[in-house]
């Protein structure tokens, strides 16, 4: 089951996105590291709930963009001195790469 939050509106949703929001990050690294040897080509991440409008969406990553993902997450937990799980995104970085 992937993470779940609620926002009020899509503008608060994209604040968030563009905020470095640690909470996202954990939400969307957690569910990486846990399908590091998935043979799915999407993998469910995070499920947005809209109050205004009542309304949910799915955020989904492509397989293929897990290391670009990771890397664009790992910038989040270093501003948020997340020096343990950064190390731990590290890792899988490089495992990927490796099989790649």
């Amino acid at each position: 089951m992937a993470h779940s939050i609620d926002v009020h509106d899509i503008e608060e949703f994209e604040k968030l996105a563009t905020s470095k929001d640690l909470e996202m990050a954990k939400a969307i690294v957690d569910a990486i590291l846990k399908n590091l040897d998935t043979k799915k080509r999407f993998i469910h991440v995070l499920e947005v709930y809209i109050k205004s409008t009542y309304s949910v969406f799915d955020l989904t990553v492509d397989r293929n963009n897990f290391i670009d993902t990771l890397e664009k997450n790992l910038k989040i937990f270093e501003h948020h001195e997340m020096y343990e799980d950064c190390a731990e995104i590290v890792k899988a970085i490089n495992t990927l790469k490796s099989v790649n």
